[in-house]
């Protein structure tokens, strides 16, 4: 499988896993708005965030947050063409999928959904979702593919 191959399956993935579960989150808000509790520290809740990561810019017109995380996703695409291993093709595919997601809810809401909580006694960490959970995992992948030796070796000239 090359790089780019690599890289759009992540996309893809991350994008249809992250609009898959936010459909079941949707069809089932009614339940979920106070919170489920699944276990000690994790809760299914029902949110709708129109700011982006944690809230900031909340208020900002949606259709400029989507018209930024458009460019930043055409960006990042160029990056993963050239992608010099299919781990870091992969990282920026996730990242792609994720913006996307959270893209696709803004265009068709206005604002994101999220739905994961997890707490520590009283104290939350802000609700999010699986598009989240891609951009932060392809950021973290990026970052181990910067400290892989190998990586080093095969960057490709920009």
């Amino acid at each position: 499988m090359s790089n780019l191959t690599t890289g759009i399956a992540g996309a893809f993935a991350a994008l249809a896993v992250d609009q898959g579960t936010k459909a079941i989150v949707n069809a089932n808000s009614a339940v979920l708005v106070g919170g489920v509790q699944v276990f000690p520290g994790f809760n299914l809740v029902y949110l709708r965030n129109d700011g982006v990561t944690f809230g900031l810019l909340g208020g900002v017109p949606w259709s400029l947050l989507s018209a930024l995380a458009l460019g930043i996703v055409g960006w990042l695409a160029l990056l993963m063409v050239r992608a010099g291993s299919r781990l870091e093709a992969l990282a920026y595919g996730l990242v792609i999928g994720g913006a996307l997601g959270n893209v696709a809810d803004r265009l068709r809401f206005g604002a994101v959904t999220d739905f994961l909580d997890f707490y520590v006694g009283g104290w939350h960490w802000p609700a999010f979702n699986l598009s989240d959970v891609a951009v932060v995992g392809g950021v973290g992948l990026l970052l181990l593919s910067e400290l892989l030796p190998s990586r080093k070796l095969r960057r490709p000239k920009i």
